[in-house]
Parts: structure tokens; sequence; C-alpha cells
């Protein structure tokens, strides 16, 4: 298990919309690779960031930011961490365990439509390239 850097608060993006208490968990497609269901539940200590994971997250609901609170162990996310940025500058983490959700939050940045286009442009181009490997 990598060493954890901070204590939260938490967050985690969706399009699923879900009330106070309920427990998010791993076992759903990816939203960058949907052909691999996930082991784990990826979360942030980043609300911005969670916004946009919610922002990219496949389903046709509104993209929304919740606080969790994990209810078991966690890492950082080998995903952003030392494979792709020195350390975990992105504060992203996952669990195997579910998380537990604390409130929903309203005040996060949004991205223009351009910025959004461009970060799923992005997103098809690594999957056009099959560097979009990701560490399950």
């Amino acid at each position: 298990m990598s060493a954890v850097l901070d204590d939260g608060p938490f967050f985690h993006g969706t399009k699923a919309d879900v009330r106070v208490g309920d427990l998010l968990s791993a076992g759903f497609r990816s939203n960058y690779r949907p052909e691999i269901v996930m082991n784990h539940i990826y979360f942030t200590a980043i609300v911005d960031g969670a916004g946009l994971a919610a922002e990219l997250a496949a389903g046709e609901g509104l993209p929304r930011v919740y606080e969790v609170e994990p209810t078991g162990e966690f890492e950082n996310d080998p995903n952003v961490t030392d494979k792709r940025f020195s350390g975990n500058p992105t504060r992203s983490y996952r669990s195997a365990s579910p998380l537990r959700v604390v409130r929903e939050v309203d005040d996060w940045a949004r991205l223009a439509p351009e910025a959004l286009q461009q970060w799923r442009d992005r997103i098809a181009a690594l999957r056009a390239h099959e560097r979009g490997e990701i560490i399950n």
C-alpha cells in the first residue's frame, strides 16, 4: 500500500444521483476504457478534479460531485501517480472498499464546452493509440 498524502476531505465525481449515506462501490465499467470493469472506486482530495471526472463520466445524467469517506483502506491511484506524474499531485486515490456519501457538493468549477471537448478528444486519442492502459 502506498503512503497516503492527506486525510481529505475526499470527493467522487459521477453522473449517478445518490443520497447521503449511500455506498459507492467498484465493479462498474471504466469511463476511459469501457471494456474494463473496475476493481476499485476512485476519488480525489481536489473537488474540481472530481468535477472533471463527473463531466467525463459515462451516462446521460447530470455531472455530480459528492464528498465521500472511505470505508476501508485506500492507496494512491497508480494510474496518475509515479507511472505518469512524480508523487501524487492530483491527490487521487482508489479503494477496493466502498465510499460513503457524506454530501453533494455544488460549488465546483464546471468546464466550458470547448475544454470538455478537448478532454474527450485526448481520451479518444489515447484509446486509439492503445496508450490508455489502466492499472486495475
